[in-house]
């Protein structure tokens, strides 16, 4: 059982992390933007403590496709606590701490793999570098979502979905955009460079798996969208499309790799 390998204390974080994340969830639409936040706390205090647990106080780390979501989970919640400060009207949505506590529960069930006690000193880089890269993508996702609901607030007279202005949240997801490509490049860099300490002597600059090729069509996905918005103007619809596309062979790129590999193979990977 997966269950079976996990220690009392992370099976304990997880259930508070993922009850926290809960209750703002449900009530989230009844509340003021920062009772909210406040309400969202608790949840972003207890996950930051699982994710050290399991870093810092296990035998042996692990990682795969679900630690790599709840990762992510916590530095979109981080992305919105800063951003409640400079925005005080942002408010929280119930998907945000929804997404927060399913990704901390698939966390518990699909631990990943053991790091191998002879992985290369290049691979907590070149995972930092992937997940942050992650993050920053998720985030612009978000801004993108609540920029799309904002405008059909608008087109229908409606209030504001997220209490943040719509030409603020279209600068501020292209922002996110932008900080992400630079990660994303740096990541596949580091994955060129390193290539064959990361995956053995032989495996060349890099190995053209799945996990590539999702990666560097990502990569040309926002390379286009920042060209096309620099040059085009292109904004709305059409920007938002290619963002979710981008994002989603992102997602594929690694997510979806290992979840293949660990759930529906059964088997581990670097």
């Amino acid at each position: 059982m997966i269950l079976a390998s996990a220690s009392m204390a992370t099976v304990l974080l997880s259930a508070a992390a993922a009850a926290a994340y809960a209750v703002p969830a449900a009530v989230a639409s009844r509340l003021q933007p920062e009772r909210s936040r406040h309400a969202l706390l608790p949840a972003w205090v207890l996950h930051a403590l699982l994710l050290c647990w399991g870093l810092w106080f296990t035998a042996t780390p692990r990682f795969g496709f679900a630690p790599a979501l709840s990762v992510t989970a916590w530095l979109v919640l981080t992305v919105y606590a800063v951003e409640s400060h400079v925005f005080p009207q942002l408010r929280a949505h119930w998907a945000l701490a929804g997404f927060g506590a399913v990704a901390v529960l698939m966390a518990l069930v699909f631990p990943g793999t053991p790091l191998h006690e002879n992985a290369s000193p290049w691979l907590p880089l070149h995972w930092a570098l992937g997940i942050a890269c992650y993050g920053l993508f998720a985030a612009a996702v978000l801004h993108a979502w609540l920029m799309r609901r904002s405008e059909r607030a608008m087109r229908d007279a409606g209030p504001s979905f997220s209490g943040v202005p719509l030409l603020t949240l279209e600068r501020l997801t292209f922002r996110f955009v932008q900080a992400g490509f630079v990660l994303l490049t740096a990541t596949l860099a580091a994955g060129w460079l390193f290539g064959e300490s990361l995956y053995g002597a032989g495996a060349g600059r890099w190995r053209w798996d799945h996990k590539t090729v999702f990666s560097l069509l990502s990569w040309l996905s926002f390379a286009v969208l920042l060209v096309g918005r620099a040059r085009f103007g292109w904004r709305g619809r059409t920007a938002v499309r290619v963002l979710y596309a981008g994002a989603a062979l992102l997602l594929l790129a690694y997510v979806g790799s290992r979840f293949v590999l660990e759930v529906l193979i059964g088997r581990g990977a670097a």
